[in-house]
């Protein structure tokens, strides 16, 4: 398997899906519409949607109505990202290259683009039913629903965001446990909800179900970590936001907490834990074990 070439293919495909289910920049609400499709069309690593499918391929079904909730869970991370980006959050300008939605929109479309982007989601998921056939499918969709609701909101991402925007606060002493919490939910949350969903709506039994919410919780804090490793050591050309933002931001992180090398080998152990639960079913995809290596110990 050449891995590059692979991960080209498919992240093409998941550019396909995204295209198809985007709605026409049209009518009225055309400016907004136009926001969030500039959003999504930013690129990047398509994790989520490609550790939805390759979570189904592990289990040996293709679901039909896969595709809906893979582009559901990219538009609510969209939505995510525009309104980390805003000047009340991160403030930042760039995102993936190229200039953030509010400096191109303006504050107000932007923040209306994250909250269109979150509902068209739901819009976007609750199409798989229509492709739903036996009762089983039925079953599936509607546990996959309740998945994505629960990790994208205040039990999962947005709850994640709000210690987040708490730990920045001087009046706040942030600990190892707050620190984590808001991987576990900022970050990893939308990660399990992918693999999740993905074994789901192949047929995996609870157990299975379990362990790859445990493999995608490593995967989500290495990823975290590794992101504010990158902070620190990398650069606006590399990796296509400004750096030390953190830093600017006096956000207390796990490399502020525990230094670089702690960091890395925290990281490592994580991430070995991760693989080593993907490569205990008894069917292997071998891509999906490279592709998680790749993106914990990404450059950018």
């Amino acid at each position: 398997m050449n891995f590059k070439e692979e991960l080209e293919k498919k992240t093409g495909e998941v550019e396909t899906i995204l295209a198809e289910y985007l709605p026409k920049q049209e009518g009225f609400q055309g400016k907004v519409l136009e926001a969030m499709g500039y959003a999504v069309s930013a690129g990047g690593k398509r994790l989520r949607p490609l550790l939805m499918r390759e979570s189904a391929d592990l289990f040996g079904e293709t679901a039909e109505g896969l595709p809906c909730f893979m582009a559901a869970l990219e538009f609510i991370h969209t939505y995510s990202l525009i309104h980390d980006d805003l000047p009340a959050l991160d403030n930042d300008d760039y995102r993936r290259g190229r200039k953030t939605t509010h400096v191109v929109y303006g504050e107000d479309i932007a923040v209306i683009a994250g909250d269109g982007l979150l509902n068209y989601a739901y819009e976007t998921a609750l199409r798989a039913f229509e492709k739903a056939v036996t009762i089983e499918d039925y079953q599936r969709t509607e546990r996959a629903l309740k998945i994505l609701g629960r990790k994208a909101g205040v039990y999962g991402m947005v709850g994640g965001q709000c210690a987040d925007l708490l730990a920045e606060k001087p009046e706040t002493e942030v600990t190892e446990e707050m620190l984590l919490y808001i991987h576990r939910n900022k970050t990893a949350a939308l990660i399990q909800a992918a693999m999740m969903i993905g074994a789901v709506l192949a047929g995996a039994d609870d157990k299975a179900v379990e362990l790859m919410e445990r493999c995608a919780e490593n995967i989500g804090i290495a990823f975290q970590i590794q992101d504010d490793i990158l902070d620190v050591t990398s650069s606006l050309e590399v990796l296509g936001k400004p750096t030390g933002s953190d830093e600017k931001n006096h956000k207390l992180t796990y490399v502020t907490m525990h230094g670089l090398e702690e960091s890395k080998r925290q990281v490592a152990a994580l991430s070995e834990e991760a693989v080593g639960i993907l490569k205990g079913f008894s069917h292997r995809n071998a891509f999906l074990e490279t592709l998680v290596e790749q993106l914990i110990y990404r450059e950018k």
